[in-house]
């Protein structure tokens, strides 16, 4: 299970340095757009996503090899269907919404931005578990 908790704390920090760190402040360098914001998001957040799907499939393969604990396995079960949710819903809507402002399209604020941070909270709550449960 070390290796499961190993995968998770690596995916923990991932998630923390360019969600709560990297995203927001990409909009406060000098000369940095909202397009060119969303363009270097769209790009970041894509390859942090497939990142995210081979740590989940490794933090299961690990999981599955060394009989997880009921808590690990929750945990994981847990962040994986976040991650899930994320990817199914709410990162079309996200791309959609990008693509519109992209084009030079005003209208309504997405509340997708929204769902996805509520997400990324539930899910680096999820990790911590995760790696509290199969190191501890």
């Amino acid at each position: 299970m070390v290796v499961a908790g190993a995968i998770g704390l690596v995916w923990l920090g991932m998630v923390l340095g360019i969600s709560f760190l990297e995203a927001p402040l990409k909009f406060r360098a000098p000369g940095v757009t909202v397009a060119l914001g969303l363009g270097i998001g769209r790009l970041v957040f894509a390859a942090l996503n497939k990142v995210e799907v081979v740590l989940a499939l490794g933090v299961w393969v690990a999981l599955i090899v060394s009989s997880g604990s009921a808590g690990t396995l929750g945990a994981a079960g847990a962040v994986s269907l976040v991650l899930v949710a994320q990817l199914a819903a709410v990162r079309p809507a996200l791309n959609r919404r990008s693509d519109r402002v992209l084009a030079g399209e005003e209208g309504p604020r997405s509340h997708a931005h929204l769902w996805y941070v509520g997400l990324e909270v539930l899910k680096v709550a999820g990790l911590v578990v995760l790696g509290v449960f199969a190191l501890g």
